[in-house]
């Protein structure tokens, strides 16, 4: 009982401090802008009523209020089947209850941070009312980190659905989260913790999910998931702490489960789903799941050979269809034929056939191609009213691609060539490479032109490239030959090779748990895009040249099954994600600084990365995000005071910021046990 009590008060004192600052810190009228939310006075009935036997509540604030985004951020625990209508009446919101309720049963109405002044729009974050219709308040609380599971972004505000363990009568295939309603409902904050309450000393399975439509309903292939391997009791977790974040304003907490959110790619049925001619010389076939399989696809009057296919997603359910004829061969519509395998109506791949009708029509004039014919033409008419010869300008090459040859090119990356249509004929022969030495003169250098094993419309001119070389490269027309009968215009480009002092490099010393064991290693930039790729990584050294100067992170994938790829997991069979980690170094950063003609070695000891997830290094993980976050606050909250100083008269400035404590926390009480009582709460 003491340390209930002890709790209450904790928790009292972070609501207090929350509320406190808004009847103390009013802002007199003509003053500085109100930055504070309202605060709750007083509710008929009172918060925390037990025997609760009404349909209407009424909670009154110490200013006027508006509700905003209260179709999001208003939910209930649990869940009814009808939710409860907010009014605004003056001062207060009035809630009317229309759902029938459960008896001996503990609920909690959560406005999130609907409820905003009418003035500021501040939003009271957090905001629960609690009652129970029985005798009791149910006063177990449990908190946790929710996380992408690929990029270990926070996941804001993901929905937290418990289950009573007992109700999981086939742990082979887990359908509650599918047609069970959970019997409690708690939600994150937008730095993904969550502080889930009014929780009974049972085990739960629990389930957090991002609820994208906002249906709170956990959908396939649209939200992303997670979910704890094993039963958890609230109250037999380690004690927590629980504080108020001063820079976000709500309550937020140590994690005592953590969640790996993946999304779970949904069953669909295949089928082709769709079809279109986009051009004279393209067809697109859209399929409604991954990898259909295709046993014959033939056109009327076309040999197979003559339709060439690319695909246009990684798990190939849109492929493009090239027709390499002559255009004036090609009808207005297409007419073929398709086997394939398509699930039927008990769910079981079958063979089917259907008729392809692909119609295309050429484009309307535009406006400009219309005036450029009205006016070609009055030229003709006023040359032969004066007896002039008129001759047609030469209309510009339909022919279309793209040459990345900069003035500077990285020799990782060579020259790659994106073509519009597929092509039909290369004669490289005429392709002339110049190679001239800083000291020397021009020789033909060796090149490889090579056609990407993904997308058949890229290609890449290789050779061995020297820094200290200067080269010229000319690509005389009719070089290519597309499948519309096109050839290309002549193109002449000379660069320099971009020298690798330019550049950073990094030698990966790895280490893995097994020389078995495969990894796929990401050098990400600072937006948090992908530099390098590399698959099939064992223990070993590795030598990255060419890393653009700035900070980069290195993402590293446990591939399991050796395929190259992140395998995300599975809800229903009950399979975590593969695990996804970033590199941490010796200072706790992730961040690796890359400066040009510099060497960074870095040791990978797979085991101490991928060592068994414990709750201690997600805090530990979390206190250091948190860290740099509160750090590029007050650096930027510096440079912000010293712009204000500047512009004040006198120099002076105005007001001082928060500190260190302030920042990470002032309020961060310990407490003793993870049993909470949530009555009151003003």
């Amino acid at each position: 009982m003491k340390q209930i009590k002890h709790i209450l008060w904790v928790l009292g004192v972070v609501t207090c401090v929350v509320f406190a600052r808004c009847a103390n810190q009013l802002t007199p009228q003509g003053g500085p802008k109100d930055s504070l939310p309202p605060m709750a006075m007083r509710a008929t009935p009172a918060n925390g009523v037990r025997h609760f036997t009404g349909n209407r509540i009424f909670i009154e604030f110490n200013e006027f209020v508006k509700l905003q985004d209260q179709s999001k951020e208003f939910f209930t625990s649990p869940l009814m089947k009808t939710k409860p209508n907010l009014v605004v009446r003056g001062q207060g919101v009035r809630v009317d209850i229309k759902d029938t309720l459960k008896e001996n049963q503990t609920y909690a109405l959560n406005f999130g941070s609907s409820i905003r002044d009418n003035n500021e729009g501040n939003p009271l974050s957090g905001f629960r009312f609690v009652f129970s219709t029985g005798s009791a308040l149910d006063s177990m609380l449990m908190t946790g980190y929710t996380a992408d599971a690929m990029k270990g972004d926070s996941i804001s505000k993901a929905y937290l659905f418990f289950y009573p363990a007992q109700l999981d009568s086939i742990p082979e295939y887990d359908s509650l989260l599918f047609n069970t309603e959970p019997s409690v409902v708690g939600r994150g904050e937008g730095n993904g913790i969550f502080i889930a309450q009014n929780l009974k000393d049972i085990p739960y399975k629990v389930y957090a999910f991002q609820d994208n439509n906002s249906n709170l309903i956990y959908e396939q292939g649209v939200d992303k998931v997670g979910f704890l391997d094993e039963a958890v009791n609230p109250a037999h977790l380690e004690p927590i702490s629980i504080w108020l974040d001063e820079y976000r304003h709500y309550p937020t907490a140590d994690p005592q489960v953590y969640f790996r959110l993946f999304s779970e790619q949904p069953v669909k049925r295949q089928n082709l789903s769709g079809s279109e001619r986009t051009d004279r010389h393209r067809a697109v076939l859209r399929f409604g799941a991954s990898y259909p399989q295709i046993d014959t696809l033939s056109f009327d009057g076309m040999d197979d050979d003559r339709v060439i296919r690319e695909y246009l997603t990684a798990d190939r359910d849109t492929i493009a269809l090239w027709f390499n004829v002559p255009p004036e061969a090609l009808p207005d519509t297409i007419k073929g034929r398709i086997s394939y395998l398509k699930t039927d109506s008990l769910g079981i791949l079958a063979p089917a056939s259907q008729q392809l009708r692909l119609a295309w029509r050429a484009p309307a004039e535009t406006r400009e191609e219309q005036r450029e014919r009205e006016r070609l033409e009055r030229d003709r008419e006023r040359a032969l009213e004066e007896g002039e010869e008129w001759v047609e300008p030469e209309k510009p090459n339909p022919f279309r691609f793209k040459v990345d040859a900069s003035a500077q090119v990285n020799p990782e990356k060579s020259i790659p060539i994106e073509f519009d249509l597929p092509l039909v004929a290369i004669d490289s022969m005429r392709i002339s490479l110049m190679e001239a030495p800083d000291l020397g003169d021009p020789v033909p250098a060796e090149f490889h032109i090579v056609r990407d094993t993904m997308k058949i419309r890229r290609w890449t001119i290789v050779s061995k490239w020297d820094e200290d070389s200067s080269y010229e490269l000319t690509i005389p027309a009719g070089v290519f030959e597309n499948i519309a009968g096109e050839r290309n215009d002549s193109l002449g480009a000379r660069f320099k090779i971009t020298p690798r002092s330019e550049f950073a490099t990094l030698v990966l010393n790895v280490t893995g748990k097994s020389p078995e064991t495969e990894y796929i290693i990401e050098v990400l930039d600072e937006s948090g895009q992908t530099h390098k790729r590399l698959e099939g990584v064992r223990t070993g050294k590795l030598t990255l040249y060419y890393i653009t100067e700035g900070e980069v992170r290195l993402r590293i994938t446990e591939d399991g099954n050796g395929n190259g790829k992140w395998d995300s997991g599975s809800l229903v069979e009950r399979r975590q994600p593969e695990r996804v980690e970033f590199y941490v170094g010796p200072s706790g950063d992730q961040f690796i600084p890359a400066k040009a003609n510099w060497e960074v070695s870095i040791n990978l000891n797979m085991v101490e990365i991928f060592a068994p997830i414990s709750i201690e290094k997600v805090r530990r993980d979390l206190q250091r995000a948190e860290d740099a976050r509160v750090s590029k606050y007050l650096e930027e909250k510096a440079l912000k005071d010293a712009e204000r100083a500047r512009q004040s008269e006198g120099g002076l400035s105005g007001g001082g910021g928060l500190g260190i404590g302030g920042a990470m926390g002032g309020l961060r009480n310990q407490v003793q046990s993870t049993t909470q009582s949530m009555g009151g709460g003003f």
